[in-house]
């Protein structure tokens, strides 16, 4: 096939085939940016269509259409033609609007790994920054190919107990690392290698470790040199072996693995295991909660659709990598979307602030890696907030400039108080958009990338996600139980067929334990747990969460915690529990009072809550006890408030 020359493009029939979506305007502006009519179309096929198959057959229907006045009895195959010209528009430098990787008739996420690694020593794209180092896509994936090899070269326990070599068989590999390119390559190596990836929580005490470990039956630990230490000792006690990652090459380092020696196993099916995460534990005991190729890669599109996540996006990532919103959100939909994503080992006011100016200075210039998008949880918003507060006029003024230029924020994984999201809105000019998911299915209600995101509210479900709410039987119209379907929604509870099928309604909806309501425009609200979040007092449903947002208002509170305490006349009763502004703290305590009494805080806000739902009791904290995704664990804090008060 003979490149075309841009001057015999017929720029009228393009636009015949574009179906007017283009403007014949635009395609001539357009078409100087690319030297044939494949280049462009498949440009435009891509950027007119939100699923990348969608796309990549939309691009192989050029067989049956004449756009070309000149070539009218030509056929044009696009596939042939990637071949031919060893051409990919993804990792073209002129093609700035980018997706996410794909091949067709992908249904795991090793198809993306296995686009990544086949364009990855032609078109480089750094895929990672961690300790001021930068690690390519094709670096990874070479790595991956390293580790899958010694995991094949040992025995390990498959999924019915029994032990093989070469491939591991749903064998479950626990992973413990920092943030960084060695644990990513840990993961995807399991995965080459057919097993099942169990992130283990750097913060979890040595005696979750162990349940979580030995629930999963994790056959091997593989860790980094810093935690070796520590779980050896912990392997030791358990049946796995234990394995260090190797050191993952940076950019600067020759990886020496040619491309051609990773071979990619078919053995792996979409409806295999691949991902065992353990839920928090705020209503009971942790849960391993069992996600598919297919339910991982179904997330990761709907993520890089809905957000329109592309290669032109770089992430500050500073979440754990044990939970969704660290791994999926800000990591898995990034790397399919081609984005570059930034670790940050450890939350840093002061550094994030930092890492934003670098990133917009004031001379209006923007950095190559500047950050683009960042997610994070309510309380690291808080932080940051105080922390520009603390800042000098002109330190704010540059902060809240290069904040501003960011092109996404969101925040996720507990309620977002809306004093919170006004005040950032002031600083940075973002609305945050929150979105509403569970470890079960990940993401599944998100207010829009573009359009109205109304505070208070998580938005309406994704495309493809259905959603019934169960009434409630207690007569609260419009108030029930969330329950959603998912192509994105796990397989089981790992060991826990009777919990998994309790966990179900007709129809493969999964109950959520969440109480919900509809507002007028279809926005969801999340009322709370209906076993930690929903309290009955004297009759009513009330909703802690509602109470929560409306105490926060108060000027003296910083923090808040709603539950409801066993009460011999009411059943429970409203208990609030604060954690005072510091500055309004200390003036109080200069006149021996304490910041906040409950007859003040009582007497505000009965002029914004109804008599029943005021707080009856009152404690004033330093703190609040929360796990790492910034969650109080409710459930375990009302027993032990209940056990003190008898």
């Amino acid at each position: 096939m003979t490149p075309l020359e841009v001057k015999l493009i017929s720029s009228r029939n393009l636009c015949l085939f574009t179906r007017s979506r283009f403007h014949e305007r635009d395609v001539e502006k357009h078409l100087s940016c690319f030297n044939n009519l494949l280049i462009f179309a498949s440009w435009v096929a891509i950027n007119l269509t939100p699923s990348p198959l969608i796309a990549m057959n939309r691009c192989s229907s050029f067989i049956t259409i004449p756009i070309i006045n000149n070539y009218k009895k030509k056929t044009f195959f696009f596939n042939h033609f990637l071949t031919h010209y060893n051409y990919n528009p993804l990792f073209s430098p002129t093609f700035h609007q980018s997706r996410r990787f794909s091949t067709s008739g992908c249904s795991t996420f090793m198809e993306v790994v296995k686009a990544i690694a086949s364009n990855g020593l032609s078109h480089e794209n750094v895929a990672l920054k961690a300790d001021d180092k930068s690690y390519g896509y094709s670096h990874l994936v070479s790595s991956a190919w390293r580790i899958s090899l010694m995991l094949s070269s040992h025995d390990q326990k498959t999924v019915d107990g029994t032990t093989e070599n070469k491939s591991l068989n749903g064998a479950r590999i626990g992973v413990v690392a920092k943030p960084s390119a060695e644990f990513v390559a840990g993961v995807l190596a399991i995965w080459l290698s057919g097993g099942v990836a169990v992130p283990l929580a750097l913060s979890y005490p040595e005696a979750e470790l162990l349940h979580v470990m030995t629930d999963s039956d994790v056959s091997m630990i593989l860790s980094t040199e810093d935690h070796s230490e520590i779980m050896q000792k912990v392997a030791a006690q358990t049946a796995a072996q234990f394995s260090l990652i190797p050191v993952v090459p940076s950019n600067d380092v020759n990886d020496g693995v040619l491309q051609k020696e990773i071979q990619f196993s078919n053995i792996v099916k979409g409806d295999d295991p691949a991902l065992i995460l353990y839920t928090s534990g705020t209503t009971g005991k942790p849960k391993g909660v069992v996600h598919t190729h297919n339910s991982i890669l179904a997330q990761v599109k709907t993520l890089a659709t809905a957000w329109e996540y592309t290669s032109n996006d770089c992430f500050l990532h500073c979440l754990p990598l044990h939970h969704v919103h660290g791994l999926f959100n800000a990591l898995f939909a990034p790397l399919y979307a081609g984005s570059m994503v930034e670790f940050m080992p450890k939350f840093s006011v002061r550094g994030i602030w930092q890492k934003w100016r670098e990133s917009y200075p004031k001379d209006g210039t923007k950095r190559n890696d500047a950050t683009t998008v960042f997610t994070g949880v309510p309380t690291m918003y808080s932080r940051l907030i105080q922390g520009y507060e603390a800042m000098d006029p002109d330190l704010q003024a540059a902060s809240a400039s290069a904040g501003s230029q960011l092109r996404l924020m969101m925040s996720g994984s507990s309620a977002l108080p809306l004093p919170v999201m006004q005040q950032w809105e002031a600083i940075t000019g973002h609305r945050l958009l929150e979105r509403y998911g569970m470890t079960e299915f990940v993401m599944a209600i998100s207010n829009p990338l573009k359009g109205i995101r109304k505070g208070g509210t998580v938005g309406k479900p994704f495309p493809g996600v259905q959603v019934k709410i169960l009434a409630d039987n207690d007569g609260n119209e419009g108030v029930g139980e969330l329950c959603v379907k998912s192509p994105s929604l796990f397989k089981e509870y790992w060991k826990r067929p009777e919990v998994t099928k309790e966990s179900f309604i007709e129809g493969g909806y999964f109950k959520t334990g969440d109480a919900v309501k509809v507002d007028e425009d279809g926005y969801y609200v999340i009322l709370g747990r209906t076993n930690a979040d929903i309290m009955k007092v004297g009759g009513y449903k009330l909703s802690a969460l509602e109470i929560e947002a409306i105490l926060l208002e108060h000027p003296a509170v910083s923090e808040c915690c709603v539950l409801g305490l066993p009460d011999k006349t009411y059943g429970e009763a409203v208990t609030a529990i604060i954690v005072p502004n510091m500055e309004i703290k200390k003036v109080r305590e200069k006149d021996l009072k304490p910041a906040i009494t409950l007859d003040e805080l009582s007497s505000w806000a009965k002029q914004k809550l109804a008599p029943y739902k005021l707080p009856t009791r009152l404690f004033l904290w330093d703190s609040l006890p929360r796990n790492a995704m910034g969650k109080v664990n409710k459930k375990e804090l009302k027993t032990t408030l209940a056990a003190e008060e008898q």
